[in-house]
């Protein structure tokens, strides 16, 4: 049977991400999303991904042709562009980094529990505040801790 004129036989989803609370330092902000059997795999390869140049507190990233189904977003600003999550010998990362459903990392990033969130056919958005775990204040960690909560 074919589909009715003006629907796809594979529907597929389009997905508007705005990040947001990026740091005027500039670099490249990477960003990947995975499904659960990839996200646990730090050298996994995302299913979607993009890397745009930095300029301004927002930026806004537009990926086509995913198929329906439950996924994770991971981002992070690479300040000095050399490709990696900068972090200290103790593995906190230098640079701001971000996860879908603004999940907040506790020794080890969020469980895939804690960022996933449902694609579906036609167009979605998502909104990620990046973090940033050195060069804020206490008042502007407790802000973004905030905001996280009121998000869920």
């Amino acid at each position: 049977m074919l589909p009715a004129p003006g629907f796809a036989a594979d529907p597929t989803a389009t997905l508007t991400i705005h990040v947001q609370d990026l740091r005027p330092e500039g670099g490249i902000l990477r960003l990947g999303v995975y499904d659960a059997a990839r996200y646990p795999d730090d050298k996994s390869v995302p299913l979607a991904s993009a890397d745009v140049p930095v300029s301004g507190f927002e930026t806004v990233i537009t990926l086509h042709g995913i198929a329906p189904g439950t996924y994770a977003i991971e981002t992070f600003q690479d300040i000095n562009s050399n490709d990696k999550m900068d972090t200290t010998w103790l593995g906190i990362p230098l640079e701001p980094f971000g996860f879908s459903r603004d999940a907040r990392p506790f020794l080890s990033k969020p469980d895939f529990s804690d960022v996933k969130f449902t694609l579906v056919a036609g167009d979605n958005t998502q909104v990620i505040h990046l973090q940033n775990f050195t060069g804020t204040s206490p008042t502007e960690r407790a802000r973004d801790a905030l905001r996280a909560r009121q998000r869920k």
